[in-house]
């Protein structure tokens, strides 16, 4: 014990390692997850050891998290501000009003302190971000000792810790079991349906697949009907789809060959295009041919986004038409990515400023091409400048003070590291030549912030953990259900009476609305189908940034 507390670092680790290991254990479809784990691990180990860790911790790995979190969704945020996502919000505003009002009402009829009420709106919320806001706006209360804001910051994280697990279970229970049942849909079929109603019957790739006939081929064909026929000619006779590589004749290999070059009998040809074209194609020139050596010809591929204004709502087709660098250099399109998700390269795909495309072809044509419409991605090397000025402008927006009426608000570190996440990263977006932040180094402070962050909380709060469950026991259970099921099923009404939103898609946004990814984990392994993703996507975004703020807010009407 005495060298947990001479050493709190050591302690710090010890609660990360034995709480993701927690967080692993499985009933059913239910885990604890890391965060949940290690609260409960470091709930423990300081009311044992009785720790003493720096807040400055705290803020630093706070703001470190709550920033990430900003970056990685600000571009989704401000795509989904759209009329087609307004229906939506209504769900993400159900959520704010019911969890706020419902908090403040047992606060009001229990007479809880303000420690108390906020741990439960995070933790029947089960957003583990408004734990950081609410504590760090409770030390900001005046008129209270410092005793008094330990006391109640410790109650934060342990009606936060009792909460989670009753509403972790119920609303994992209610959206992936319940919900169909009320919707009287069979999950599974419905998904189904609706996929082939948006996408046709082709269904998405799960991470560790790879398409069995990918859409952009190279094939070879023996020259017996195109005798005489010119390299040009026959690519203007598939309407510039398709792009001759290379043609051998004897041992004598032209690659690319000039477009003037007539083909013979016997030459062998390399085409590159789409799959669909090159059979096409191939009718004209004679039998396809087994590889061969010294014929082949490697393709560059390169990662663009769209910067230029002028592509901004076209289809790949449309763009494709008016970029003749496309044919001429063998360039072709074969992903589109939009704020993490892979959309179709189909001709009549919609793009917009800030989508990324795949481009494959002849270095030489994408070198021409891209400097026409974007600019090459730079992801390889987190971008310490943008980040640190972020967080920077973040924890300055933070200390500004608004009063309502006799109520000082302040959105605190947390806050405003969060709204200058939301803006840098979409800012990002739109032009990604510079401000580098890679998903999986985003990911990886996002969760090591939260996780210190947590640890820290729970250790310095262990205890007054037994003080306040044998003070509130039964209520802080009733309240991680109630306000599960009330906002939920209001949602659900809503969404199906009044908004006319699909209904797997409304189980996923349900889900999204609480920002429960196990929730949304067990309705897609329910389902068997990713399209319940799809509403999740979208009302995930905004709850993530809103609830971490009811937090402050809550603070500030309670201890006003």
């Amino acid at each position: 014990m005495g060298v947990l507390r001479d050493h709190p670092e050591l302690a710090l680790f010890l609660c990360l390692a034995a709480g993701y290991l927690v967080g692993k254990l499985r009933v059913g479809p239910i885990t604890l997850g890391g965060i949940c784990g290690t609260l409960i691990v470091s709930l423990l180990l300081g009311a044992w050891a009785k720790i003493t860790i720096s807040d400055d911790v705290k803020t630093i790995f706070f703001a470190l998290f709550i920033f990430s979190l900003g970056y990685m969704a600000g571009p989704q945020f401000f795509a989904n501000l759209n009329k087609k996502s307004l229906r939506f919000f209504t769900l993400c505003f159900i959520e704010l009003v019911c969890v706020v009002g419902i908090a403040y009402g047992l606060a009001k009829a229990f007479d809880l302190d303000v420690g108390t009420a906020s741990g439960i709106l995070a933790g029947a919320a089960t957003e583990s971000a408004v734990v950081g806001t609410a504590t760090e706006a409770i030390g900001k209360l005046d008129g209270l000792t410092q005793a008094q804001i330990t006391q109640y910051q410790g109650h934060v994280a342990t009606a936060y810790t009792v909460c989670y697990l009753f509403g972790l279970v119920t609303i994992v229970i209610y959206t992936s079991q319940i919900m169909p049942m009320l919707l009287r849909i069979n999950l599974r079929d419905a998904s189904r349906e609706l996929w082939e109603r948006m996408r046709g019957a082709s269904g998405g790739l799960e991470s560790d697949e790879r398409e069995a006939l990918p859409g952009m081929v190279g094939r070879t064909f023996l020259v017996t009907h195109a005798d005489g026929s010119t390299v040009s000619s026959l690519e203007r006779s598939n309407g510039s789809r398709v792009t001759v590589e290379a043609v051998k004749r004897g041992s004598r290999v032209l690659t690319p060959p000039p477009p003037d070059f007539e083909l013979t009998l016997s030459d062998l040809v390399l085409m590159v295009g789409r799959r669909a074209n090159i059979i096409e194609a191939g009718r004209l020139i004679g039998p396809e041919t087994p590889a061969v050596p010294g014929l082949d010809t490697p393709l560059a591929t390169s990662q663009v986004a769209l910067t230029d204004r002028a592509v901004e709502g076209r289809t790949i087709d449309s763009l494709q038409k008016e970029h003749p660098e496309f044919a001429s250099g063998g360039v072709y399109v074969t992903d589109v990515v939009r704020n993490d998700q892979t959309l179709p390269a189909s001709p009549d795909t919609v793009v917009h400023r800030g989508d990324v495309l795949t481009l494959v072809g002849a270095r030489s044509g994408l070198g021409k091409l891209v400097s026409r419409i974007g600019a090459v991605v730079k992801n390889d090397a987190t971008d310490f400048v943008y980040l640190g000025l972020g967080i920077a402008c973040g924890s300055l927006l933070g200390q500004l003070v608004v009063t309502f009426g006799d109520v000082p608000m302040s959105l605190g570190t947390g806050g405003g590291c969060l709204i200058s996440g939301l803006l840098f990263g979409w800012f990002r977006s739109r032009r990604q030549t510079f401000g580098a932040f890679p998903p999986q180094a985003a990911a990886t402070l996002k969760d090591m912030g939260l996780a210190v962050f947590i640890a820290c909380t729970g250790l310095v709060s262990g205890p007054q953990a037994w003080p306040l469950l044998k003070e509130y026991g039964v209520l802080l259970p009733f309240a991680g259900v109630a306000m599960v099921l009330v906002p939920a099923t209001l949602s659900l009404i809503v969404g199906v009476k009044l908004l006319n939103i699909e209904k797997p898609l409304l189980i996923g946004a349900i889900a999204g609305q609480q920002c429960s990814t196990p929730a949304i984990t067990s309705v897609t392994q329910v389902a068997q189908s990713s399209v319940p993703m799809l509403g999740y996507t979208i009302t995930y975004t905004p709850s993530n940034f809103l609830l971490p703020l009811t937090g402050p807010f809550l603070v500030g009407v309670l201890g006003a």
